[in-house]
């Protein structure tokens, strides 16, 4: 494939954006969370690569629908309803409390309130949404990139997963890791796993891990390892 396919996402040349926005798909990934009606291993709660981002696909509110979309061609977070009305939030430098407010903002101007769990998940030490002042990168360029990779990562995981017959997860993201993932399962139950990440419920990790599974996903890395991989986990693990 060309190097278009597979950019270049150096940590080192991204590192706050990433930060910045692995907090924004927080904020969104969150909204989905609370509005849509639990689905195992907590895939309700995922993003989904589309041809120009990220989206929440449709979540319901009351009577009504409504989805979120990352543009990271146009560089914006476009709120839709299905009765056509629309926001978009510019995806600029800003801070994550400033980001928070105006998501929380708009869904309200368009009569879709929400309250959310204003902590981050699986991030040690991380600061409350309408109190982070510190998070507030965001280069255009290394966003579409990480985007781009997305896409084809997306598109390989969708071919392995294509003669698998079992019961398999959507290719999806997960903001809280901040990962694509597919998980193959074998049909056995496994020991559950007793990891626990902060500010998730412990039931949560032990409820995704009853299963044997098999899990494989593209990550972008963090300090801890900050290469980007497209890996799997074929022994029961959950990714991540």
């Amino acid at each position: 494939m060309s190097a278009a396919a597979w950019p270049e996402i150096p940590l080192a040349g991204w590192a706050e954006t990433r930060d910045t926005l692995h907090l924004w798909t927080q904020i969104v990934g969150k909204v989905r969370l609370v509005q849509t009606p639990w689905i195992n291993h907590s895939w309700h709660a995922t993003l989904y690569v589309t041809p120009r981002g990220l989206t929440t696909s449709l979540v319901p509110h009351g009577d009504r629908l409504f989805g979120m979309e990352f543009d990271f061609l146009e560089h914006r977070l476009s709120i839709t309803t299905v009765e056509g009305d629309r926001r978009a939030i510019p995806l600029v430098p800003k801070s994550v409390a400033t980001f928070y407010r105006e998501v929380l903002s708009a869904l309200k101007e368009l009569g879709l309130p929400v309250e959310i769990h204003t902590h981050p998940s699986e991030i040690a030490g991380g600061i409350p949404f309408p109190e982070d002042e510190t998070h507030r990168s965001y280069d255009a360029e290394y966003a579409q990139r990480f985007w781009r990779a997305l896409a084809t990562s997306h598109r390989v995981l969708q071919n392995f997963r294509s003669t698998f017959l079992g019961k398999a997860s959507p290719v999806h993201f997960f903001w809280g890791s901040f990962d694509l993932a597919l998980t193959l399962f074998s049909g056995r139950p496994a020991a559950p796993s007793d990891h626990k990440m902060p500010h998730m419920p412990k039931w949560v990790s032990v409820e995704a891990s009853t299963q044997e599974q098999a899990a494989f996903g593209f990550w972008p890395g963090n300090v801890g390892g900050p290469v980007a991989r497209l890996s799997g986990h074929p022994d029961g693990r959950t990714h991540g």
